[in-house]
């Protein structure tokens, strides 16, 4: 993973964010630009990119609010203001990795870096929700399956998922 600088977001970058989340998530279930636009401007550091140090490229990101609340609703997507500062727990809003960057372990990178540091910062937990596919992939990550999620973004249904900091 040398290959990669670790970071919090940068504005100018928001472009760019909004083109990977449309690159790696179907329409029904992308981030719209304005929303992504409205959580870069509100919580910047809720978003761990790594760039891809000789080119220059955003290569993936992961973002999510900060909360008091413990378990994931869909309004966390679409409302920026839904953010704490001091919230015990991040609900997770998507991890995006470009494709020719999938595979190399970037994503179980990006996912253990925000770990480190949203624990250095007090959090107790990480919680997401995944398609059915996804399931085995967060639980190598370390996180625990909670069962199918009240969440119907994108109308699918999805599995709660949590990892405790």
């Amino acid at each position: 993973m040398d290959q990669f600088i670790f970071r919090d977001i940068l504005w100018e970058e928001a472009d760019e964010a909004v083109r990977i989340e449309q690159i790696c998530f179907p329409p029904h279930e992308a981030c719209s630009e304005k929303h992504m636009k409205e959580r870069i401007a509100k919580a910047p550091e809720m978003f761990l990119v790594a760039i891809h140090k000789e080119s220059g490229e955003m290569a993936g990101f992961l973002n999510g609010l900060a909360t008091d609340e413990s378990v994931f609703r869909d309004e966390f997507f679409l409302d920026a203001n839904l953010y704490d500062p001091k919230g015990a727990h991040v609900m997770l809003l998507g991890l995006d990795v470009l494709p020719k960057y999938r595979g190399q372990g970037l994503a179980k990178e990006i996912v253990n870096q925000y770990k480190v540091r949203e624990k250095a910062k007090g959090r107790k937990s990480l919680i997401l929700t995944c398609l059915d596919a996804k399931v085995s992939m967060y639980e190598r990550m370390g996180f625990t399956d909670l069962g199918i999620s009240g969440s119907t973004w994108g109308n699918e249904e999805w599995h709660e998922m949590q990892c405790i900091l």
